[in-house]
């Protein structure tokens, strides 16, 4: 039976959220499913990607093809450099203290990453949402204004005048 690690929709018209699953190649897109791995809501920024790492390590171990997206979702998620790393040691290229070493120091730099991009986000949506405030001059007094009404007519009529001699 072929495997696939793939998404489920969930979620409204126009407003996705996935599970993550594995399921039967031959099982609709939506249909019945082996195991729930996590979820992936598309509509924050960053996207929100909750996986548990340890059951999609022993899938894609056990052999479990993922499709693009979830590729994608697992990398990000540090899941496909765990593998990586294990079958590292596997072959004897080093020890898995070392690889849980680099896997932990990589872990601690990219959720370093998402949270200054998600700061970043939040920072230019609020400055989006602050209503930018004219700067305005003192207020006019009517004598004021009704002088700076007549000065154009007045202006105009000595033109005129001019023209006439």
């Amino acid at each position: 039976m072929a495997v696939k690690m793939r998404l489920q929709r969930h979620g409204s018209k126009k407003r996705p959220f996935y599970f993550i699953v594995i399921a039967d190649a031959r099982s609709p897109r939506d249909g019945k499913f082996i195991q729930k791995l996590g979820t992936y809501n598309p509509l924050t920024v960053p996207a929100t990607v909750q996986v548990d790492r340890q059951k999609a390590l022993d899938w894609l171990q056990k052999g479990a093809q993922p499709t693009d997206t979830v590729r994608r979702i697992l990398s990000f998620k540090g899941v496909l450099y765990l593998k990586h790393l294990l079958r590292g040691v596997s072959l004897g290229l080093f020890d898995e203290a070392t690889a849980m070493q680099k896997f932990t120091q990589w872990s601690a730099e990219h959720d370093a990453q998402v949270a200054k991009r998600q700061s970043v986000n939040k920072k230019s949506r609020m400055d989006r949402s602050v209503p930018i405030v004219k700067k305005v001059e003192a207020p006019v007094s009517v004598e004021e204004a009704e002088a700076e009404v007549e000065s154009p007519a007045e202006e105009a009529t000595q033109e005129e005048t001019k023209t006439e001699e």
